[in-house]
C-alpha cells in the first residue's frame, strides 16, 4: 500500500464540492491532495477523530498589508487564528503600492495570499481609528490605467478589482469610482468587489451596476442604506442582481454586520453566497473577530454546517476563479482546515452592539498549507 506524505485519519470530512460528508481519511503528497478513502497509510498519521476536515477555509475578504497600511493585520498569525489557508486581500493595496505589498508580505507568507487589487491608486491608506480618509472621495486618485498593468502582470495573485463606495468612502465623488473600477475589470477580466457603506450612492444604485460573477460585499449591512425595506421586502435590485449571477458576501468588519439584517434576509430565503470576516486591526478584537466566528454566527442563524462551509470554501474559490482550491479532490491543493464545533455558550455581537448567545461555536484546531501540517492558535 502506497504511503502519503500526510494523512489525517479518522476526522468528519465536509468537502461540500464533492457532497462529501463523512469520516474518512484525506492524505497529501507532493504538496496536493493525494487521495481520500478509510485506512489510507501515511509517512506521518495525524489522528483528527472528533474534529472537522474541511478544505482549506478560504477569507474573501481580509485586510493583511500589516505594516503597509494602519488597518493590516499580519496574514500568517490570522490564518493561525482561524485556520484560514488563504486570505483574500481586499483593496489595502493599490497599483501604487502592490510592489511593496507582495514583498514584504505576499512572497513571505506561509498562508496564501491573494489579492483584489485596488483602484484607487494607494489604496486604502487613510483608515485608522484617528484618520479616517476616504480613498475613493478624490477622483485624481483613480488609477485604472496603473492598476490594469499592475493586474495584468500578476495573473497568479491578483485575481479581482476592488472599489469603496459610499458616504464615508467615495463622499463626494459618489457612484462614480465603481463605473471607473469596472471599465479597469473589464480591460482586465478580472470579477470586481464592491464595498457599499451609507448613501450616496444607494445599495441598490451600486448593485445595479454589477455584472455576473462580481461581489458585492457588507451584504447585510445595518440600517442605513440597507439591503430590505424598513417592512423587510428585500429591494428589487438586489433580487435583480442575485438572478443574473452577483455574489453576494458578508464581509463583517467593524460596522457592516446586522442581526436585524441577517434575519430578514434569511427569513425572506435570501442566504449569502460567501461568509467573510473584513478582518482588519479595528476588528480583530471584536466584533468581527475571523472568520470562524464569523461562520459560527451563521450557524445560530439557522444555516445547516455543510452550507457554512461551502460559503468558506467551494464557493470563494469559485469566487476567485481558482478551481484548485476549496475542494479535497485528488490534485488540488494541499490545503485543509481542521476545526471542531464544540458545545459552549458564546456571545455574539454585531456591530451596533445587539448580542445573541449561541449554544455552540467553531474553533481552530489545525491546518494543512502545501501538503504540510500546522498548528493553530496563538
Amino acid at each position: 500500500m502506497m504511503a502519503h506524505d500526510l494523512v489525517l485519519a479518522g476526522g468528519r470530512v465536509i468537502d461540500p464540492s464533492q457532497g462529501i460528508d463523512r469520516v474518512t481519511d484525506v492524505a497529501f503528497s507532493g504538496g496536493k491532495v493525494a487521495a481520500m478513502g478509510d485506512g489510507l497509510q501515511g509517512t506521518s498519521r495525524r489522528d483528527v477523530s472528533g474534529s472537522i476536515v474541511t478544505p482549506g477555509l478560504i477569507d474573501l475578504h481580509t485586510h493583511v498589508y500589516w505594516g503597509g497600511t494602519s488597518l493590516g493585520v499580519d496574514a500568517d498569525a490570522y490564518s493561525r487564528q482561524s485556520a484560514v489557508t488563504t486570505s483574500v486581500d481586499t483593496g489595502s493595496a493599490g497599483p501604487g503600492n502592490f510592489p511593496g505589498f507582495k514583498a514584504h508580505v505576499i512572497d513571505r507568507a506561509v498562508s496564501r495570499v491573494l489579492v483584489y487589487l485596488h483602484v484607487s491608486f494607494a489604496g486604502i491608506f487613510g483608515f485608522s481609528p484617528t484618520i479616517m480618509v476616504g480613498e475613493s472621495h478624490d477622483m485624481r486618485l483613480m488609477a485604472a490605467r496603473e492598476a490594469a498593468a499592475v493586474a495584468l502582470a500578476h495573473p497568479g495573485c491578483i485575481i479581482g478589482i476592488k472599489v469603496r463606495v459610499g458616504r464615508h468612502a467615495s463622499g463626494p465623488s459618489g457612484i462614480d469610482p465603481l463605473v471607473v473600477a469596472l471599465d479597469l475589470a473589464d480591460r482586465t477580466g478580472l470579477p470586481l468587489m464592491c464595498h457599499i457603506d451609507e448613501a450616496p450612492p444607494t445599495y441598490a444604485d451600486a448593485v445595479a451596476l454589477l455584472r455576473p460573477g462580481d461581489v458585492l460585499t457588507h451584504c447585510f449591512r445595518p440600517y442605513p442604506n440597507a439591503p430590505m425595506h424598513a417592512d423587510g421586502r428585500i429591494r428589487d435590485a438586489v433580487i435583480a442582481a442575485r438572478a443574473r449571477g452577483v455574489l453576494f458576501d458578508v464581509g463583517h468588519g467593524m460596522g457592516s454586520f446586522s442581526w436585524r439584517t441577517a434575519r430578514e434576509m434569511t427569513a425572506a430565503g435570501f442566504w449569502p453566497d460567501t461568509i467573510s470576516s473584513d478582518v482588519h486591526a479595528m476588528c480583530i478584537t471584536g466584533p468581527a473577530w475571523d472568520l470562524l466566528r464569523t461562520m459560527t454566527k451563521f450557524l445560530a442563524l439557522g444555516m445547516p454546517l455543510v452550507q457554512v462551509v461551502a460559503a468558506a470554501t467551494n464557493l470563494p474559490a469559485a469566487a476567485v476563479r481558482r478551481t484548485d482550491l476549496g475542494t479535497l479532490a485528488p490534485g488540488a491543493a494541499g490545503d485543509a482546515s481542521v476545526i471542531a464545533l464544540e458545545k459552549r455558550a458564546l456571545d455574539l455581537e454585531d456591530v451596533e452592539g445587539e448580542i445573541l448567545r449561541h449554544h455552540e461555536w467553531l474553533v481552530p484546531k489545525g491546518m494543512v498549507i502545501g501538503g504540510a501540517w500546522r498548528d493553530t492558535g496563538a
